[in-house]
């Protein structure tokens, strides 16, 4: 992709394009691994650092092309060791990537667009609105950044992210050939050589978009479910009035079927106090589910202001996961991670340049919720 400055941003370019663009530049493809070994192994984003490129190459590299990073406008680390980054990027708006590290792994949750627009009423993001699809090069900016932070380059020895979602802020498959390029630096062996297992992309449910992944790409797949019905499924995840639960579900199976072997389905599951966490709820999702190879994480609801939902109690979760195991499925419950630093998930916001007005919108909902309690208070008094 062309920069503002008029050249192209080697950051975002797959292994092809990058042989592409040497080609374009009267060069030999072999270059293209030299390069990109630079920068996703070594972190380097100046040309002049590559010593095994001859300084004339170097010199037309510089003219017509750069490596340029989106900008990180703060680092906040959680008690628990979680880390978010904010980072601004072409557009102007903002975007969230947070780094969750594990005894066994780190695990990097990063955001697909700035703001989102399917309005997911449990979601923080989707309160933002939308503004624009990130570039490849943004995307997997946010790998590359994380590793320079973390000064674990080259990337492959010791290496600190062993993990990649596509969870962060937006819908994946609404940013397509972006979320594709990126993931594939990912999983190249001359990028970030991280396994297609380790590789996840998390959907609410793009219908068209999931039948096409599988031409495209093989990494694991994760169904943003929340809800064991169609009915519920509307309120909380609106895009299931276009795509419900049976077309949804049969679309998962048909992309899980080309990967093979024993990959399943991840069914991510927002539980909500008095919502969706009760034990008719749970009954019906056995039901839904019983023919789907899945592994079902349940996540309790991270509040955020206004939003409307509480977090159920312990009890009620640990109550819930035990009528799920008891259908048969392998559930976990995810722990919560960076709330302090409102890096949990559901709660990631950035800063986004709204074109929906739907932010307006809440913001205007917010206040009217201030002033009814400022009055019931009055009352009480």
């Amino acid at each position: 992709m062309t920069t503002s400055t008029g050249k192209i941003n080697l950051l975002g370019l797959t292994q092809p394009e990058m042989e592409q663009f040497f080609d374009s530049i009267g060069e030999k493809r072999f270059r293209a691994g030299q390069v990109m070994k630079w920068i996703h192994h070594f972190g380097v984003d100046d040309f002049a650092a590559m010593t095994n490129v001859g300084k004339a190459l170097r010199e037309k590299l510089e003219a017509v092309a750069e490596i340029r990073p989106p900008e990180v406008v703060s680092e906040d680390i959680s008690a628990d060791g979680t880390r978010k980054w904010v980072i601004r990027v072409a557009s102007g708006s903002c975007v969230e990537t947070v780094y969750i590290p594990t005894d066994d792994r780190g695990t990097l949750c990063v955001s697909s667009q700035a703001g989102c627009a399917l309005d997911c009423s449990f979601c923080s993001t989707g309160k933002q609105g939308f503004n624009s699809n990130l570039t490849a090069a943004e995307v997997i900016g946010q790998v590359w950044l994380a590793n320079k932070s973390f000064g674990t380059v080259p990337a492959k020895i010791d290496r600190a992210i062993t993990n990649v979602v596509m969870m962060g802020m937006g819908e994946p498959l609404l940013n397509f050939d972006n979320v594709i390029a990126a993931m594939k630096i990912m999983m190249d062996d001359l990028g970030y050589g991280i396994s297609k297992r380790r590789v996840t992309l998390s959907t609410s449910g793009v219908v068209p978009m999931i039948d096409e992944l599988a031409k495209h790409i093989d990494v694991s797949l994760a169904l943003s479910l929340h809800a064991p019905n169609d009915e519920l499924r509307n309120q909380l995840v609106p895009i299931n009035k276009k795509y419900p639960l049976k077309m949804l579900l049969e679309s998962c199976m048909g992309y899980m079927a080309t990967l093979g072997g024993k990959r399943v389905l991840t069914v991510e599951y927002t539980l909500l106090k008095d919502v969706n966490d009760q034990p008719e709820h749970a009954a019906q999702m056995i039901e839904l589910l019983r023919d789907v190879p899945c592994k079902i994480n349940l996540i309790p609801f991270n509040p955020f202001p206004h939003s409307g939902y509480e977090r159920p109690s312990n009890n009620a979760i640990r109550r819930f996961q035990d009528l799920l195991h008891h259908g048969g499925f392998n559930v976990t419950t995810r722990t919560t991670r960076g709330d302090d630093i409102d890096a949990a998930c559901g709660q990631l916001v950035g800063q986004v340049n709204d074109r929906t007005r739907r932010s307006e919108r809440y913001i205007a909902v917010r206040q009217l919720s201030a002033d009814a309690e400022l009055q019931d208070s009055a009352v009480r008094h």
